[in-house]
């Protein structure tokens, strides 16, 4: 159980929270998301890691009020306590798996599922995709991991989405993920990988083999 130290209405439909968490705020890092239940019978959601505090031991969500575990989360306030699921690759934290496992594990409990948002490295998306394709639940990813400029100037986002061309800086970033050539944006992005390496290499002046 996990208290609530404090509840900030945003606006009327998004409020922020910050939960004492001691091990998650140890081990937190940019991008990362836990899963929480409101409580012991109540259903997983994930949510983004928007802030943490290594000293005070918490981590800050931020949600917007649109579903029925969302509202109920709503309706705690400071003091009250909740549950959540934290996944690591290697185990170091939370639970040992990759995020699909867990995903397939709670679709495979029988709850049902409207929609997956998966935001982070493109193979978790494209594996994310993969897997809700199978079930049918749709799924929206980000693609900012691939923007550079942020304007279409430089045409470094550019990825095929339903066999058409779009640029993730003003297309995007978010798209249908069952639509989206995972593979094609992962092999362009490996393009200049020899490249950067030998600069990094040039960089603190070592010789390049």
């Amino acid at each position: 159980m996990y208290k609530i130290l404090k509840k900030e209405k945003l606006n009327d439909s998004v409020t922020r929270m910050v939960i004492k968490a001691p091990f998650v705020a140890k081990k937190a890092e940019p991008g990362q998301f836990i899963i929480l239940r409101v409580d012991k019978d109540g259903e997983r959601v994930p949510f983004t890691i928007a802030d943490y505090d290594r000293e005070n031991e918490t981590v800050t969500i931020i949600f917007q009020v649109v579903g029925a575990e969302t509202s109920m989360l709503n309706l705690k306030n400071e003091g009250d306590y909740i549950e959540y699921i934290l996944i690591s690759d290697d185990g170091s934290t939370g639970k040992q798996g990759f995020v699909t496992d867990a995903l397939k594990e709670l679709i495979d409990s029988g709850e049902k599922y409207d929609l997956v948002m998966a935001i982070g490295p493109i193979p978790m998306m494209k594996f994310v995709s993969k897997l809700t394709k199978e079930y049918g639940i749709k799924t929206i990813v980000s693609m900012n991991p691939i923007m550079i400029d942020g304007t279409g100037m430089c045409g470094g986002c550019r990825l095929t989405v339903g066999g058409e061309t779009k640029f993730a800086c003003v297309d995007g970033p978010e798209f249908d993920g069952h639509l989206v050539d995972f593979d094609e944006a992962m092999e362009r992005g490996a393009m200049y990988r020899k490249f950067e390496r030998e600069e990094e290499c040039n960089l603190f002046g070592k010789e390049v083999q």
